[in-house]
């Protein structure tokens, strides 16, 4: 009996929070794909013709690009949405290390009446069935809310691409540039012009931008 017991507490220790440590580390992976999302505007074909030599081929057109860096610390809807997922996210991490805390003490209690010899076989029988209803409920909760989180960083995501894409449409309407890249310290460009750096001025259009879909993260 206590052996089943100790299996019970030994999974609530090396599963449940093994889980929420994962949910942390998909959460880090989900941020840091957004903080290099592609922005690329809708490009004009006029003036991009290439021209090629004997030995290298250049591709003209006028390139302008984002600090994405910036961005994701300045731009409001970007800074609000996160900090209230990372604020759902740690209520959830409470909620659930406070249910399996009070399962780990019950646990505890059980197992000191067992070896003192105070429970009888319909008791013990009783409290085995109580705590792992008792873990098999923590782990559906666990489920049920990581599940909802995802679901609420996904609806982020898109919503965050699309916010861009259609500010980018309207800021590069009259084709200015041929190409809008994105740059982030951590990236694969290495050196990049500042003189082409049009980052302030998106951020400024941006944030007074109101999408035509505002619901998708609320």
């Amino acid at each position: 009996m206590i052996s089943v017991i100790f299996a019970v507490n030994h999974t609530i220790k090396n599963e449940i929070f093994r889980k929420m440590r994962k949910n942390i580390k998909n959460k880090v992976l989900l941020l840091a794909s957004i903080a290099i999302i592609s922005i690329n505007s809708s490009c004009t074909q006029q003036d991009t013709k290439p021209t090629a030599t004997a030995n290298t081929t250049s591709v003209a057109g006028k390139i302008a690009y984002i600090n994405v860096d910036t961005l994701q610390e300045k731009y409001g809807f970007w800074k609000t949405q996160a900090d209230a997922i990372e604020a759902e996210q740690a209520k959830i991490e409470s909620e659930l290390q406070r249910s399996a805390q009070q399962l780990q003490n019950d646990i505890a209690v059980f197992q000191q009446k067992a070896q003192n010899g105070t429970l009888s076989e319909a008791e013990g029988s009783a409290a085995q069935k109580r705590l792992g209803q008792m873990q098999q409920s923590l782990e559906t909760r666990r489920t049920t809310l990581g599940e909802q989180l995802q679901a609420k960083q996904m609806a982020f995501s898109e919503q965050l691409q699309k916010n861009i894409d259609e500010y980018l449409a309207i800021y590069n309407k009259d084709n200015k540039y041929d190409y809008i890249m994105s740059y982030t310290k951590s990236g694969q460009i290495l050196y990049a012009n500042k003189a082409l750096d049009i980052t302030e001025d998106v951020l400024k259009g941006l944030n007074d931008f109101k999408p035509t879909t505002e619901a998708a993260t609320k």
